[in-house]
C-alpha cells in the first residue's frame, strides 16, 4: 500500500478553526520552506503568485514534523480541540 492509500484510510474530524498557523510575512523571507517538503499529509502549499502559504489543516497527521523542521520557526502548532482531529485505527 502507497503513502496515498494509506492517508486516504485516515479520518478526520474538523475542527471550526485550524490548530495550524504561520505568519505569511515571515513565510515570504523563507528560501527553503521546508514545510512544504516535509509534511507527509501535504498540509502546506506555497502560492508563488500570491506569495502566501496554503494551510490545509483538515489533513494533518498531527505529527509536528512541520514545527520541528520550520527555519524560521515560524509555524504555530498545537493539537486540535478535543474530539477534532485526525482519526487513527488499527490494521
Amino acid at each position: 500500500m502507497n503513502i496515498n492509500e494509506k492517508l486516504s484510510t485516515l479520518k478526520y474530524n474538523k475542527g471550526k478553526e485550524s490548530h495550524l498557523s504561520a505568519d505569511n510575512e515571515i513565510c515570504k523571507e523563507c528560501k527553503n520552506r521546508v514545510c512544504t517538503h516535509i509534511c507527509p499529509a501535504n498540509v502546506y502549499d506555497w502560492n508563488e503568485d500570491s506569495k502566501s502559504l496554503t494551510i490545509r489543516y483538515e489533513n494533518c497527521l498531527e505529527c509536528g514534523a512541520c514545527k520541528i523542521a520550520c527555519e524560521k520557526q515560524n509555524i504555530k502548532w498545537a493539537y486540535p480541540s478535543a474530539q477534532y482531529g485526525v482519526k487513527f485505527k488499527n490494521g
